[in-house]
């Protein structure tokens, strides 16, 4: 069943119209025309969980499970490796509790990124301390991520109804793992309250994942023949929103934007927001899946290539400086910070 859901959801995904707003588009940033720099310059390695990457961007989980996935896994983590940048696998619920078989569409991964490269390991809120260590053994992954998707399930036919008792088993898992933990939405976004309990029980790393991105309210809709979900498509809060509002918290909570991150300006002002890194996942999908690996690393040198101009232009010779550029809020994101 879960093999012909990952299917589904990637079909699905596909068919999708609705386009939320990130809000990212409200966050102003000063033209510097004296930036006193060369593009050469310009550097945009950092490091992440121990190890240095080349740029300030994660191939969010995915996908996993089947044969399909299992070949979408290889061109993505052959990106990972060749851009030299982190990579999340999509939930290894499916290897852990359904189908052996599936694993190595999970191992594949680090088999490609190879010991240097940073791999995280994927599963739900609903996940026992137990299953979060194989989750991690199975790829030698250098984090976790826990997912949080209850509108998702709540929509899904077949999803959990029950929701009690979450945020003690990512108490357990943070306190039982010898890994970073990193909560993430799938979509709908983190609120400010939501973000001060998981810090409270220890969580360091939150995957923001806001409105405006991949909507799987509307990809489980499709799926649904029961109702009709469509006014459930706004629901969420905007990636920015989200993003400025966990700020709040203390600096050692560390923030990755992701949640509609499609160029390089939702890069750069998410840098400038506040985010370690960003995330990206279903932009870069459609690239590998209309066009394989080499269209989808035309999209990416593409983008580099436009975030080092936008960091000239700010007059930031790196990532760190990039982290503390004045911006002003505008529009309708002034009303929800």
């Amino acid at each position: 069943m879960r093999s012909i859901r990952k299917r589904e959801h990637i079909e699905n995904y596909l068919k999708t119209t609705f386009q939320g707003d990130t809000l990212l588009g409200d966050v102003f940033l000063e033209h510097n025309a004296l930036p006193d720099l060369n593009l050469d310059e310009i550097d945009t390695t950092l490091e992440f969980e121990g190890k240095k990457i080349n740029f300030p961007l994660l191939i969010n989980a995915m996908t996993g499970g089947s044969s399909l996935t299992m070949e979408i896994n290889r061109d993505l983590s052959t990106l990972a490796r060749d851009f030299k940048i982190p990579m999340a696998v999509g939930s290894q619920t499916i290897a852990i509790k359904d189908d052996e078989d599936a694993i190595d569409s999970f191992k594949i991964v680090r088999e490609i990124i190879g010991d240097e490269g940073v791999v995280i390991s994927n599963l739900s809120g609903q996940a026992s301390v137990e299953q979060a260590k194989q989750a991690i053994d199975m790829i030698d992954a250098d984090a976790i991520q826990i997912h949080l998707n209850p509108a998702q399930e709540l929509v899904m036919e077949e999803g959990d109804r029950e929701f009690r008792g979450i945020i003690n088993n990512i108490e357990a898992i943070v306190k039982a793992v010898d890994k970073p933990v990193i909560v993430k939405e799938i979509g709908f976004g983190i609120s400010e309250d939501v973000a001060k309990r998981l810090y409270n029980i220890g969580v360091r790393y939150i995957d923001i994942s806001g409105f405006g991105g991949t909507n799987f309210v509307e990809i489980e809709n499709l799926r649904n023949q029961a109702f009709d979900f469509t006014e459930l498509y706004s629901w969420g809060i905007p990636t920015a929103a989200s993003l400025i509002n966990c700020r709040k918290l203390p600096k050692d909570l560390k923030l990755i934007s992701s949640g509609g991150i499609r160029n390089s300006m939702d890069i750069v002002r998410s840098i400038a927001l506040g985010a370690e890194i960003t995330g990206i996942s279903g932009e870069l999908l459609s690239y590998v899946i209309h066009g394989g690996y080499l269209n989808a690393k035309d999209y990416l040198d593409n983008i580099i290539h436009k975030v080092k101009i936008l960091m000239l232009l700010l007059g930031k010779k790196n990532i760190e400086q990039l982290k503390n550029t004045d911006y002003k809020i505008t529009g309708r994101l002034k009303d929800l910070v």
